[in-house]
């Protein structure tokens, strides 16, 4: 690469800053001309390329990526002291490269019209309202829980294997799709990801690679976890960058899909959300709840906690902290805490 296009290329980090900085503030726009005009594009461009690969073709490209950054220091340690200027201007380069590629992929998606628009629902909802949404919620998944184990002691097992339960997933896609047409997933393009151990320790269950748009699932946690996980990067494909919002396609997912165990991943999914909400908003109604959930249900819980407190590391806040202040530079305030936002999207859905 010529010198002279190094130059434009860290000069353009600049300007494309300052245009985020618009596009932030044009979700209508955003949202009409790339969530709806070019991402899908791009999307079934990328998801035709990459789908055949039988591994995470996103996983190994990072892998070179971090291959060659070391490389690159290690033959240019002397150059780091002597030629700051130099090296300075290739790091600018690349990064203005790959802040491009990572937002005309998919990272445009984080400025479109929020979902609780689209659908027509209300963001805000009362204790009440949550009260009598948990309560629907225990009675749907106690019953689900109960058809599938016959024993209200029992945990659940999925017995299906990871290519198997992708699969499934995308099916409820396509239900979904009947009800909602602007869910209509184009292909089925998940993976398990090579970095799965890491990702565990880091205290993450998946993510779809920005420059592949495959959805990379953690294959080290639990199987019972797999369903609304898978649900949820799937609904990263579609464009809906928001985690909140994946969250909330992912259990429309898992509910309207003709499985029964992600029926009851997907409601078991809504109450652990609700229940912890309602733990904060009414602690007395809580205790009283929790006496009425099937107790199998509630081993599924445990032994998910268990399952991740078993990876727990001393850098893990540090991973956590980081990934909330990247979601917080991409338009989520909250940052980590965003995940928390689909009870708002919940409640007023399971109340309608």
């Amino acid at each position: 690469m010529s010198k002279k296009l190094k130059i434009i290329l860290a000069l353009s980090l600049v300007l494309q800053y300052f245009f985020i900085k618009v596009v932030k503030q044009q979700p209508e726009f955003m949202e009409t001309y790339y969530s709806s005009g070019l991402f899908p594009i791009i999307s079934k461009l990328l998801n035709t390329t990459f789908r055949w690969v039988p591994f995470s073709v996103g996983d190994v490209l990072y892998a070179i990526l971090i291959f060659y950054i070391i490389r690159w220091v290690v033959l240019n340690r002397k150059r780091l002291r002597t030629q700051p200027k130099v090296w300075g201007l290739n790091i600018l380069a690349f990064v203005s490269l790959l802040y491009f590629m990572f937002h005309l992929c998919w990272a445009f998606n984080y400025y479109r019209v929020p979902l609780h628009t689209t659908l027509n629902l209300n963001p805000n909802y009362t204790t009440t309202q949550l009260k009598s949404v948990t309560d629907q919620l225990v009675i749907k998944t106690n019953a689900l829980h109960l058809a599938i184990t016959q024993d209200s002691l029992l945990k659940t097992t999925i017995p299906y294997s990871f290519s198997k339960l992708t699969e499934i997933s995308h099916a409820g896609y396509s239900e979904l799709e009947k009800v909602y047409p602007n869910f209509k997933h184009d292909g089925q393009n998940s993976k398990k990801s090579l970095f799965s151990t890491p990702l565990t320790y880091m205290g993450f269950s998946g993510y779809v690679n920005p420059l592949t748009l495959e959805a990379q699932i953690n294959a080290v946690m639990l199987p019972n976890a797999m369903p609304t996980t898978i649900a949820h990067e799937q609904a990263h494909q579609l464009g809906y960058a928001a985690e909140n919002e994946a969250n909330f396609i992912g259990f429309l997912a898992c509910i309207h899909n003709k499985d029964i165990y992600f029926n009851y991943a997907g409601y078991k999914f809504a109450l652990r959300y609700c229940l912890r909400e309602l733990h904060l908003r009414d602690p007395d109604t809580y205790d009283s709840v929790l006496c009425s959930i099937n107790p199998g249900i509630l081993e599924d819980y445990r032994e998910a906690f268990e399952f991740w407190d078993s990876y727990y590391n001393p850098l893990e806040p540090v991973f956590k902290g980081f990934y909330s202040y990247f979601l917080k530079a991409n338009n989520q305030d909250k940052g980590i805490e965003s995940y928390s936002y689909v009870v708002a999207l919940l409640v007023d859905y399971l109340q309608g």
